[in-house]
């Protein structure tokens, strides 16, 4: 196999208040085989942490360059804010985009950049699936909707051996090149917390750029995603909080996104996001495990 031509790479990740997860990632990517061959910079956004994260950080990893966020952010606005604070060092050839609650394989960024060597493509989004410690199963990776014009979605398991093309992703593990970037710009700022991946990664799909699916695995991760909406034992006070809440049902942002994406969904998303809040039994009888 080639070896890996020298690209400048620029790492992205975002925490809040889980120091140790924090730790152990990093910990996972300083010990990645030919980690220190590569003219690689870290970046990391800490979003107003009060359990020492920062500290901690700067003491085990002095290399890593931490900017601190408001406490306001939550995920989506940590990568946005990261990501065009990476933008205005220098120019990258590719961006990677972590959740701090990975934790890496020792050849997981080699392998990643390998493979993106081999696409020989301009604009290339490069995802890694996941797998969780716990059940042995895919946590988190590529998706293929069902339909184009609708939001239905599923996940698919990765190959062994080849890249597989995808719809739209998670960025737990996201390689995006400096050519998507120059075409799609980063994460749009209408997201807080979710949804910025989903609809970043299928507006590239949607604009010509490859969203592939690397072969193989390249982390543990749990998924601690669970149902997304509240039992009718919560008041019902609480379930509209949470209907807008950006950790919640984030009925604005998600409506936005339905309505760019699929319009002919609509309706039907802005009926089941209240009949979510307000006739929950509904969901806490059947339990359709269905995307919002």
């Amino acid at each position: 196999m080639k070896e890996i031509k020298p690209y400048q790479i620029a790492v992205l990740v975002t925490c809040h208040n889980r120091k140790q997860k924090t730790l152990n990632f990093l910990e996972s990517l300083y010990k990645q085989n030919n980690f220190d061959a590569q003219n690689t910079d870290v970046y990391l956004l800490d979003d107003g942490s009060i359990d020492g994260t920062t500290a901690a950080v700067n003491s085990i990893y002095p290399k890593v360059n931490i900017i601190t966020g408001s406490g306001n952010l939550f995920w989506a606005g940590g990568m946005r804010t990261i990501w065009n604070y990476a933008l205005a060092q220098k120019r990258y050839d590719i961006y990677f985009l972590f959740n701090d609650d990975i934790v890496l394989f020792e050849d997981a960024v080699e392998k990643l950049v390998k493979q993106y060597q081999h696409l020989k493509q301009e604009g290339v989004i490069l995802v890694g699936s996941t797998i969780s410690k716990e059940t042995n199963k895919i946590s988190y990776g590529g998706n293929l909707f069902k339909n184009l014009k609708h939001c239905a979605y599923y996940r698919i398991e990765p190959d062994p051996d080849k890249c597989i093309p995808c719809h739209m992703a998670n960025a737990n593990i996201l390689l995006v090149d400096k050519f998507t970037v120059k075409k799609i710009g980063i994460f749009p700022e209408v997201y807080t917390h979710c949804l910025a991946d989903y609809d970043y990664t299928f507006t590239a799909f949607k604009s010509g750029i490859g969203v592939w699916l690397a072969p193989g695995f390249y982390a543990y991760c749990e998924n601690d995603h669970g149902i997304n909406w509240l039992p009718g034992s919560v008041p019902l006070k609480k379930r509209i909080e949470y209907l807008y809440s950006p950790k919640g049902l984030a009925y604005k942002e998600y409506l936005y996104y339905i309505r760019k994406h699929f319009p002919s969904d609509y309706t039907v998303s802005f009926i089941k996001l209240w009949l979510k809040t307000f006739f929950p039994f509904i969901w806490d009888k059947f339990k359709p495990w269905e995307n919002h």
